[in-house]
Order: C-alpha cells, then structure tokens, then sequence
C-alpha cells in the first residue's frame, strides 16, 4: 500500500524507517489505519470509479489510466481453469473491493461466482452500504465468508505487512487448505530476520503511519511448505515496488507468489 509513492524520494520524511523491537513500540508513533478520514476518501475514490467517474482506484488515489495487475489476472484464469468451475475468490484485506473493480472485466462468470472482501467492521459497513452487489460482498473475518461460501483462491494484496502479529495469521491460513492462495505487493527484505518498520504516508494521500513489516522470504514461505507447491513467484506490478528503501536504504523489495495445494490439485 502506497510504495510506489515513496521509492524515489531521497531524504523524505515519508516512507520506510527504523527497526522496532515490538509492535507496540512503533504504534505509539503512528496514527493507525483505521481512521475515519482513510475510509472516506477510500469511499469517495471508488465511487467514482462505480460512476465511471475515473478509470480505478489504489491505496485511495483515482487514475485516469488503468494498471492491470497482469500476474494476478493470470492466476485468477489459471485457478479457474483448474478448478473447472467458477471461483469463489477470497480477498483479504481487499478494502472496498479495490482489486475487484480493478480487474472485473475480466470476471465473466465462467471465471469468477463471488468475490468476497474480508476486512475491519467499519470497511464491512461501508462497503455494504455503497458497494456490495450480486458478486462482490464483505465480510468481517474469514470464518464469517467460509460459513456462506467455500472458498476456492484468497487473494492477499499488500496487507499481511500490516497484521500485529502475520505469522500467527500465515499458520491459521496454512490450516485452511484452501485450494489457490496468491500473495501480491508484499514486503520482504535482504535480513535473516523480519523488519518491523514505521511507514509514513505523504499527507496528499491523507496524514497517516502505521507499523509495516518487512519479511525474510524464506521463513514466510515456510508456513506452506509441504502442504503447497509455489507454482509462480513474480515482482510487483507497481513501477517502483520492485525496490523498496528502508532509512533511505535499498533494503527490501514488492513480490509475489502464487500457491497451489498439493492435495487438491497435485
């Protein structure tokens, strides 16, 4: 969320800094995500891509062009053909159905039979209220989706960097074995240990930081092995994610994966 933006600033006071020790330790610097002023320009930024008022949507800003996330359309297709039947695509973290509207011209319904935007209760209200419909719907944990859908692929675009505790969260999603999961625009860096940083956002976005992990690539991977086969890795769609500075240091990088389990398509 937001990288691109920051990559080619040099002695900014936005971006990427430190390394905490604890999450409690960088939030009591930062102003959190869940803001009322995030939301409603998040609100206000789709509405206008729903009334065909801008083309789409990311991390809050509207485009006149689009950028098409190409691996993970390809992922989307590819799983649908595996699974021989309409997905029913999870979307952790999704927002406001960002990535939905970024990429519905390509769910026909021989692709995509719902697409599910799991995130905070007052993401879930919102997105209820303004933009739910026959496919797109929200939910507030991933045990509230799969109670009404069975999911075949999550999607997790940049938002496990944002969780208190990810790999707590990498395991449970691990126990699910869900079918496809497809990481994009996730943070790693070049240490042998995670990285716990302080991100800044530039205020014409709106005034905001938040904690933001950076992960060892390997001990992220390590939650699936055995159980999943990585059948594709790939660099972030976004120009300038592909390195990513820490303190003003090129220390890490945007990348994803894309997972298939084992057991159910070998």
């Amino acid at each position: 969320m937001f990288k691109n933006l920051f990559v080619k600033r040099q002695k900014s006071q936005y971006g990427w800094f430190g390394n905490y020790s604890s999450w409690a330790e960088v939030a009591a610097e930062t102003g959190g995500y869940d803001a009322g002023v995030i939301l409603e320009r998040t609100k206000e930024a789709i509405l206008k891509v729903k009334k065909g008022e801008a083309v789409y949507e990311r991390d809050s800003v509207v485009f006149d062009k689009k950028e098409y996330p190409f691996p993970l359309i390809t992922f989307l297709l590819h799983s649908a053909s595996l699974n021989k039947k309409p997905l029913h695509v999870l979307d952790f973290g999704g927002s406001l159905g960002s990535t939905y509207f970024q990429v519905k011209e390509f769910l026909t319904p021989d692709v995509c039979a719902s697409w599910n935007v799991v995130e905070q209760g007052h993401y879930v209200e919102c997105g209820k209220a303004h933009f739910e419909d026959e496919i797109l719907k929200f939910y507030e944990s991933i045990d509230a989706c799969k109670a009404e859908k069975e999911i075949d692929l999550v999607v997790l675009s940049s938002s496990i960097q944002y969780l208190e505790k990810p790999h707590d969260f990498l395991k449970q999603l691990a126990a699910y074995h869900f079918p496809f999961l497809l990481f994009d625009r996730t943070a790693f860096h070049y240490g042998e240990a995670d990285r716990l940083t302080l991100q800044r956002v530039p205020p014409e976005i709106y005034p905001a930081s938040y904690p933001s992990w950076f992960f060892n690539e390997k001990a992220f991977l390590s939650h699936f092995s055995g159980q999943y086969e990585i059948r594709a890795e790939f660099t972030s769609y976004v120009k300038g994610e592909e390195t990513m500075l820490i303190d003003e240091v090129q220390s890490g990088y945007d990348k994803g994966f894309y997972l298939i389990n084992s057991s159910t398509h070998a």
